[in-house]
Parts: C-alpha cells; sequence; structure tokens
C-alpha cells in the first residue's frame, strides 16, 4: 500500500497511470523488497551546500538562487549525441566534465563580469555569447535550443521580476504546490522551458526532472541557513533522467522489453515523447517511490528518507557506468 505524501503529488500520479497502461517497461515489487532489505541499513546524508562548491563559496541567499536558476535552465544534453562525446572544460587546474564542466564555464564567467543571471543580458544574448562562455573539447550539446531558452526565460525575469529569479521565488508560496501559488505549479507555467510533460496513448504526463531538481537544489543550499525550505519537500518524486533507470535496470527493480533493450544497447536514440521514453521515465519515478517507501519501513521514523535523497544515492552510484543507458534529444534531461 502507498504511504508517503508523494503518492498525491500530480506528477506521480501521472506516472501511476503510466504504469498501469505500460507495455514496454514492467517494475518488479518483489525486486524492490529484496533491494530494500540491505539499501535500508546504509548511511543516507542529507546533502547541503550549494550544487557548485568546488567553484565558489556564495552565501548571499539572492546571488544562489540566480545562478541555480540559470544552472537549471541549461542542465541538459552535456555529451554529443553521434559520438557520445562529454562536453569538458579546463578550470582551477584541471579538467571539468558534464554538469560540472557547465558549473566551472559558469563559474569562469560570472567571476568575469558576464552578467549571466540578469534577464535583460539574457534576453539579448546570441550564439556567439554562449560559445564563449561554454569553451571546452567540444561546441556544448544543443547550443541552439540553449541561446533560446535563455532568451525566453530572459524575457520573462525582465518584463515581471525585476530580471532577477530570486524575485519569482519570493514571488511565489515557498512549496511546490499551494493551490496554483506555489514554485512549481508557477514554474512550469510562468518559464514554459519546464513544462516537462508529455503524452502517453492519449493522457498527459507531468514528470517535471529540471523543476523539481531546481527545488530541491535549492533547499539542499539554503534549508540549513534557514534561508528558504520546500515545505512540501515529501511530495517531491525522483528526477526521471538517463541514469537512474540504469540502477533501477540493474538491480532487477524494473525490466524493459527485449526489442527496448536490444535498442539502448545498440546505442539507438530513443525519441521523445515515445512510448518506450515516457514509460522508462514514469517507471523510474513509480520504483524510486516504491523503494523509499520499502526503505522506510525498515528504519526508524527519524531516520526516514524523501525520495530526493534515493534518488542521489542511485544517481552518484551509477553516473559513471559504462552500462548504456537510452538516448533521447531533449532539453527536459
Amino acid at each position: 500500500m502507498h504511504q508517503s505524501p508523494v503518492w498525491s503529488s500530480p506528477v506521480m500520479r501521472s506516472a501511476v497511470g503510466v504504469v498501469d497502461r505500460s507495455r514496454c517497461v514492467a517494475t518488479h515489487v518483489e525486486a524492490v523488497e529484496a533491494v530494500a532489505s540491505w539499501m535500508a541499513y546504509e548511511e543516507f546524508t542529507f546533502p547541503s551546500g550549494s550544487m557548485d562548491a568546488a567553484f565558489s563559496q556564495r552565501t548571499d541567499p539572492a546571488e544562489i538562487i540566480d545562478v541555480s536558476f540559470f544552472y537549471a535552465a541549461l542542465n541538459f544534453a552535456f555529451s554529443d549525441f553521434d559520438t557520445g562525446v562529454k562536453f569538458a572544460t579546463a578550470h582551477m587546474g584541471r579538467e571539468w566534465s558534464d554538469s560540472e564542466a557547465m558549473f566551472a564555464c559558469v563559474n569562469r564567467a560570472l567571476v568575469a563580469d558576464v552578467p549571466l543571471t540578469d534577464g535583460g543580458f539574457l534576453t539579448e544574448l546570441d550564439r556567439d555569447d554562449l560559445a564563449g562562455v561554454f569553451s571546452g573539447n567540444i561546441e556544448i550539446p544543443m547550443i541552439d535550443e540553449r541561446v533560446e531558452i535563455l532568451n525566453n526565460v530572459g524575457r520573462t525575469l525582465s518584463e515581471q521580476y525585476g530580471g532577477s529569479a530570486h524575485r519569482f521565488v519570493a514571488d511565489c508560496a515557498p512549496a511546490m504546490y499551494a493551490g496554483g501559488d506555489g514554485l512549481m505549479e508557477r514554474l512550469v507555467v510562468e518559464f514554459p522551458r519546464f513544462n516537462d510533460v508529455s503524452s502517453h496513448e492519449g493522457h498527459e504526463v507531468q514528470l517535471h526532472k529540471l523543476a523539481q531538481l531546481w527545488l530541491w537544489q535549492l533547499h539542499m543550499s539554503l534549508a540549513s541557513g534557514g534561508a528558504f525550505a520546500v515545505a512540501d519537500l515529501d511530495r517531491m518524486t525522483a528526477f526521471a533522467d538517463y541514469i537512474v533507470p540504469v540502477a533501477l535496470r540493474l538491480m532487477g527493480i524494473t525490466s524493459y522489453t527485449p526489442e527496448l533493450e536490444a535498442a539502448i544497447n545498440r546505442g539507438d536514440h530513443i525519441p521523445r515523447d515515445s512510448a518506450e521514453e515516457v514509460e522508462i521515465r514514469a517507471h523510474t519515478l513509480y520504483a524510486t517511490a516504491l523503494l523509499t517507501d520499502a526503505i522506510n519501513r525498515r528504519r526508524p521514523a527519524e531516520l526516514a528518507l524523501v525520495v530526493p535523497q534515493l534518488d542521489f544515492r542511485l544517481w552518484k552510484s551509477y553516473h559513471a557506468t559504462f552500462w548504456p543507458h537510452h538516448l533521447t534529444r531533449t532539453i527536459m534531461y
């Protein structure tokens, strides 16, 4: 039986609908219980601190919000879809890759007084400007899509929030859901870039990976100091990406049809909004919620987890694995 408040979230309700209709992906409850029987006894720390702590010692909450919003808008597709080469850059005497390369490039630009968090600047940003910020071993993938995203985000920030993301946060209720005034509710409406929805057999499916991830990262960065906290963190799902599905697949919690498994292993692109892609993502949300509940049944109440903690545990263990993950050309993850 479903236990935690996460099952009442619109995202999870959407995912359950996909699970009930799935034909390409399955979740195995017996495997959930088997994994929980040992994972429950691991140490799960609650991450805290800014996600780019290796590059910056920011302490001002407004600045942390503004910079993290920029990250959230561009936190997708760091590997070349044709060659598989990951975007990397040199900074502070070493090379950084993947999302850490983005953090390095952004901090390098901010130190050089490039106003990347200013809505007016983002509105006028062009391809050459962004290529200059993201200089590395390859051109950052989907650069034209990134420029369009930043232009649109910048326009909304400028027209409605004085050019700054922290003013948007201050204008919302400090929760994901608050009768339409919650941060995630408004984020996906006012900034369509974050409106991560798909269709599955005629039904709309809310997935909202980047919107939830941004709020989780804000909570981690600011809650301990009392500057910001997500009031309904227990309604947050996992972040449906490429890596957590690999962890669930290798643990036997999920399985794919032979045809889908073969396509992923060949490196075939799984089209955005295809039944296969939506089912992989929906089962990621469903299975991680089941596993979180199963783990919590075995832990003292004061050591109970929220789903994003489990998501981080799985992502951290498998983000560098050579096991093949599905490939989808999308700006949503």
